[in-house]
């Protein structure tokens, strides 16, 4: 019985290892000291309920990204900074959600704190949302800053009270990341990374996310402070539909 439980042992990790595709890998194998907050596996996000396809709480990338994503960290960390990744690889049937979330009009339970200015229909017309995402190829990424030390994280509680993600940092939900005008996934155009109706200190904090990211090999996506695209991508016209597990 032992043997078996030994052999079954080494089965299961070498299934761990094999998991991924080809060429991808988990952040935290390559970076473990990067923070992960991974929104659409829980309740915090637009549509407020775990997303399909995300049956874990990591991120997956392609190793160029992660590669990557270790040089920005490395960069910030000399600051007493670090990254925190909201989203990573979002596999086709996760867009898909999306899809047959913005037909259905009778569902508004998150939009106070992610649309509160937008028809929830209208998030794919205004950028917002992609009919064929870039994270379904493996080399965007969402994510913000944190100073380290990092503060106390609260956790969100379905049915929570919500506030609007463009209210000032003391009364949206409460993050301990540094101020960038909005929460993550703001689906607003004040979430549009070059918004200057913003304060000076979270204008200041985005262009320091955004000149960090570029000068490692990523593009910035003007709708979405959060969203950074590695550049080349390995996997230019594949969009992959694994589960992040």
């Amino acid at each position: 019985m032992k043997i078996f439980r030994f052999l079954l042992f080494l089965f299961c990790g070498i299934q761990l290892v094999y998991a991924l595709p080809p060429g991808f890998v988990y952040l935290s194998a390559v970076d473990s000291e990067i923070m992960q907050e991974m929104r659409y596996a829980g309740y915090h996000n637009f549509i407020g309920r775990p997303v399909s396809g995300y049956k874990s709480k990591v991120c997956i990338l392609t190793r160029q990204a992660a590669n990557a994503l270790r040089s920005a960290q490395r960069e910030l960390s000399r600051y007493s900074l670090s990254l925190k990744v909201y989203d990573c690889y979002r596999p086709v049937k996760a867009v898909e959600d999306f899809v047959v979330w913005s037909r259905d009009k009778s569902d508004q339970k998150m939009k106070l704190e992610f649309y509160p200015h937008v028809n929830k229909a209208d998030v794919f017309k205004l950028g917002y949302v992609a009919l064929r995402s870039g994270h379904s190829r493996g080399s965007t990424v969402d994510l913000t800053i944190v100073s380290i030390p990092a503060a106390h994280q609260p956790a969100y509680h379905p049915g929570v009270p919500l506030v609007s993600c463009d209210a000032p940092p003391g009364k949206r939900f409460p993050d301990n990341t540094m101020d960038m005008g909005t929460g993550f996934d703001c689906l607003d155009p004040a979430a549009h990374a070059m918004n200057r109706e913003i304060s000076a200190v979270a204008f200041r904090n985005r262009m320091l996310l955004r000149k960090v990211m570029i000068a490692n090999g990523f593009e910035p996506y003007e709708n979405e402070w959060w969203h950074f695209t590695f550049r080349p991508e390995p996997y230019p016209d594949t969009y992959f539909n694994f589960d992040v597990d």
